[in-house]
């Protein structure tokens, strides 16, 4: 029973659900690099996810420059999948080297929240929200274009 339940535990990802237009989105808790808590709320106007190291590395990137408060002041969360990197890599170097970013990430360390979102890897998913429900979903493969969106989000 114990590999039953094992297997679809680590199939959970393969099933991600596509979120739909006006669908609204399930809480969930998650603590940040700082290991502090963070529960998803009715504010949140974009939500970033990014499945792996590389659509982190996309967020790093765009953000390289931004001021401390910079997602805050967007009204914008960031959740990094790390399930897959190995305990002992994220305790000693990754969680550690990411309390030097200027924003907040909330690691998903069991995968259970990234995996409610259909997103590719390699590549940041972007979900604008309006009170917990979905609006629009879109991908980001770039930085720059990464960077350029969050500015957009200022304006409105």
């Amino acid at each position: 029973m114990k590999y039953v339940a094992a297997l679809a535990f680590s199939l959970l990802p393969l099933l991600a659900h596509a979120v739909e237009p006006g669908q609204r989105l399930a809480p969930w808790t998650l603590n940040d690099q700082y290991d502090q808590p963070y529960t998803f709320n009715e504010e949140v106007r974009v939500l970033l996810v990014a499945r792996d190291m590389d659509g982190a590395k996309l967020v790093k990137a765009a953000l390289a420059d931004a001021p401390k408060g910079y997602l805050e002041a967007r009204k914008a969360v960031f959740v990094a999948d790390i399930q897959r990197m190995p305990a002992i890599i994220s305790k000693l170097f990754a969680v550690p080297a990411m309390r030097d970013y200027s924003y907040r990430v909330m690691l998903d360390r069991e995968g259970h929240v990234a995996s409610q979102y259909a997103g590719a890897e390699g590549k940041v998913l972007w979900l604008t929200l309006d009170r917990g429900n979905l609006v629009q979903q879109r991908e980001f493969a770039d930085p720059a274009q990464l960077k350029a969106a969050l500015e957009a989000a200022t304006q409105k």
